[in-house]
């Protein structure tokens, strides 16, 4: 490792590539709300943050542990399951005033199609004006489960109708 007086040490977020201040600072110049989307390999977590110099203000959030005090008994880290849990993360988020948000996935390695903007479409679905391209968001079928199961649908629909309620 490189020493001397004009060696910078980076930050210990970017060394350990959980931050990309770069796109981190450009989020944050718009002023706009994020809906943050993280994915771990059991479950989905999406938040919805206004900057502030002390520390970002979650105003709104949800889990994918959510869904199984619903009656959710399938997997948490599915595409159905990350719709219905921007579907409601997107249900909190309006109760609590947000009508626009700007999705930030982090270091997350985008797929089209994939999780990330599963849950990007369940909170469009919700009211919630999220700018994306309808090409990145996945079609009707793996939202409802049809590519894993073909029971899976009739959940994703009674789950979303509890929702409703």
């Amino acid at each position: 490792m490189a020493t001397g007086p004009r060696y910078n040490v980076a930050f210990r977020r970017r060394r350990e590539t959980r931050t990309n201040y770069y796109i981190r600072k450009k989020l944050l110049r718009s002023g706009e709300t994020r809906a943050i989307v993280r994915r771990s390999n059991k479950n989905i977590t999406i938040q919805f943050a206004d900057f502030d110099m002390g520390g970002d203000i979650v105003v709104a959030s949800a889990t994918s542990r959510e869904l199984k005090a619903m009656g959710w008994d399938r997997s948490c880290s599915s595409v159905p399951a990350a719709y219905l849990t921007g579907y409601l993360a997107g249900k909190k988020a309006v109760k609590a005033g947000i009508e626009y948000a700007v999705l930030d996935i982090g270091m997350q390695n985008p797929q089209y199609g994939g999780v990330l903007f599963a849950a990007a479409k369940g909170m469009i679905d919700a009211g919630l004006e999220v700018p994306c391209s309808e090409d990145v968001l996945p079609d009707e079928d793996r939202i409802n489960g049809k590519h894993i199961d073909d029971s899976i649908e009739a959940a994703v629909n009674s789950l979303k109708e509890k929702m409703e309620e």
